[in-house]
């Protein structure tokens, strides 16, 4: 009887173990390789290859009070608008980081940009929107009071070399990223020397403009011709600033330079 046992006990025993095999079989089969008998093993996916996580667009905006929108009652600015203008465009949300500092220069937007946290965003914007310059020339209207050719053109100078640097530090972070700079209006064009400083502006816009040329993903949006003509009636009661209309021409130009 005990024998019996024994027997049957090796017979389930090697049973079990048939049947383990047969079912591993199953798995490498079915785990890699299809029914075909080609191989089903998936690639690991490295981090260049990840496919991104990133929904909608974003869209970084630095400079000046342009950009932080001073001048409009309702605080939108130009950025705001935009916002409306290209909802209305694309169904993809958009998501705005406004970095504007109300005075800013040149060169403080140069140190802005070497800033950790701000270097997080530009790595991940698909649009990054830059004001500057009206302070390096206007200098608080102080340049316009005494129109001295000389120093315009050192203030001028500056400027590009500290927007050039800028533009180098964006492209060393983001390579991809299209960048706008609006260009300068002339809030003085109603008043005397209208000839004179409609030229300095003009001057000041084309040398920007021509730096801007030098990478095809950076364009420059002119705005001089949206105040041109009835200037008041698109300024803030400082006759510097936008007002609302005035801030919804420059975000009407922008978003006509944007699509997706």
């Amino acid at each position: 009887m005990r024998k019996h046992s024994v027997k049957w006990a090796l017979i389930l025993s090697v049973f079990s173990f048939l049947m383990m095999l047969i079912g591993l079989g199953w798995t490498i089969q079915n785990q890699f390789f299809n029914k075909d008998g080609a191989s089903n093993i998936i690639k690991k996916v490295e981090p260049a290859e990840e496919k991104s996580t990133k929904k909608g667009k974003v869209v970084v905006a630095l400079g000046d009070s342009l950009t932080r929108g001073t001048g409009d009652e309702s605080g939108k600015g130009y950025i705001g608008y935009l916002v409306d203008e290209l909802e209305e465009k694309s169904k993809e949300k958009i998501m705005i980081h406004n970095y504007g500092v109300k005075g800013y220069r040149s060169a403080q937007l140069l140190n802005q940009v070497k800033q950790a946290e701000i270097q997080r965003q530009i790595k991940n914007a698909d649009y990054i929107l830059i004001t500057i310059g009206g302070n390096d020339l206007f200098q608080s209207g102080q340049t316009f009071m005494n129109l001295d050719a000389k120093k315009i053109a050192q203030l001028r100078q500056g400027y590009i070399k500290n927007l050039e640097a800028v533009l180098k530090e964006l492209r060393s972070i983001n390579k991809e990223a299209v960048i706008f700079q609006i260009g300068l209006y002339n809030p003085f064009i109603d008043l005397n020397d209208a000839e004179a400083t409609t030229k300095i502006v003009r001057e000041w816009n084309f040398e920007t403009s021509k730096l801007l040329d030098m990478d095809q993903k950076t364009i420059f949006v002119p705005t001089f011709d949206l105040f041109q003509i009835s200037v008041n009636d698109y300024l803030y009661t400082d006759k510097f600033h936008p007002n609302a209309e005035g801030y919804r021409l420059i975000a009407e130009r922008v978003a006509s330079l944007i699509s997706w």
